[in-house]
């Protein structure tokens, strides 16, 4: 009995510590990133040990980086590659030349560096890894996207932000309100629809709006919200400053459009936010295409686009091409 007892004592507390952790929320985010982490390496651990390889999760990064290395690389190199610190990398590296897998040699250039590199056995390690790694990644897509369709995305965004501006930065001037958000539609938000998105199009377009714009810049709920499309605003200080809409297509595919931020409210990186919203609402709804619709003179945009994932296409079918349209655009999500 005595196992029994000490396995529900362990659960118990076990899950008195994941009850605490979990209710510090937000300050106990990094704690919950590293029990996640550790949880996966050591469960990576026993699947290299089921398949009968000596090898260990922790070491992915560094050897991946070092397979796909045409030259030997100094621990410095491979901490700017993967980003881990230089500490961190010298001691998977000193594990990998005990295992036998890295060698490291004095730097010629170099007095105060190393170079490492694989051994023959490390090359030959590879043929086996790759079908594990294969199985890993579907494994591990099944895992992230139950917590969210989007996860990868919003593990890029985070991990953007982190080197951005590191939490020791952001809380010297921390405030408790944060003063950008991103909302769906609501009745109240309709006016600012035309005036932020209408009133630059009217502009652009010389006064003349095509058939298309002023009914959806005038019926967004009919043109987007019924036809299972959706409409975001971004909040600065509580107050519209911006504005897209995501038009369904077909089951799988939708367009964004009337895209605008007003020039008081540029250089904040709100066009990505609402782009980035735009994909993950698409990924939430198992959509597989993004398209957007554009003309030349946006050189800007279309650099946004580009580092974004967009890439130029034809239209599909389902789109109704506008007339001053001159540049298409998709994603594949």
């Amino acid at each position: 009995m005595k196992p029994i007892l000490y396995f529900c004592e362990s659960t118990f507390i076990y899950y008195i510590m994941t009850d605490k952790i979990t209710n510090l929320k937000y300050l106990a985010g990094a704690t919950r990133f590293r029990r996640i982490s550790e949880k996966l390496y050591v469960d990576g651990d026993k699947v290299y040990t089921q398949f009968g390889i000596d090898f260990k999760a922790s070491w992915f990064s560094i050897y991946y980086t070092l397979i796909n290395s045409e030259k030997p690389l100094t621990v410095q190199e491979l901490a700017n590659e993967i980003g881990f610190t230089h500490i961190t990398v010298k001691n998977v590296v000193r594990e990998l030349e005990t295992a036998g897998i890295a060698k490291i040699k004095a730097n010629p250039n170099d007095g105060r560096s190393k170079h490492i590199s694989l051994t023959p056995k490390g090359k030959t390690l590879y043929d086996k890894l790759n079908p594990i790694w294969k199985l890993f990644s579907m494994s591990l897509e099944q895992l992230l996207t139950a917590g969210h369709p989007d996860c990868i995305n919003i593990l890029n965004r985070i991990d953007t932000e982190v080197a951005k501006k590191p939490l020791s930065e952001r809380m010297k001037d921390i405030s408790t309100d944060n003063p950008i958000s991103i909302v769906d539609f609501k009745p109240s938000l309709k006016k600012y629809f035309y005036e932020l998105a209408g009133n630059w199009l009217l502009g652009m377009l010389n006064g003349k709006l095509e058939k298309e714009d002023e009914l959806a810049l005038n019926n967004p709920e009919t043109v987007y919200l019924k036809e299972g499309g959706f409409l975001f605003f971004v909040l600065y200080k509580n107050k519209p400053v911006g504005c897209v809409a995501l038009k369904r297509l077909s089951e799988d595919s939708f367009e964004f459009c009337k895209l605008y931020v007003s020039h008081d409210a540029r250089n904040m990186g709100l066009a990505t936010k609402l782009i980035e919203r735009c994909i993950t609402r698409c990924k939430e709804n198992n959509a597989k295409h993004l398209y957007l619709q554009t003309t030349n003179e946006l050189k800007g945009a279309h650099k946004l686009y580009y580092k974004l994932g967009f890439m130029d296409c034809k239209a599909p079918k389902e789109m109704n091409v506008l007339k001053r349209t001159e540049k298409l655009m998709a994603i594949t999500l």
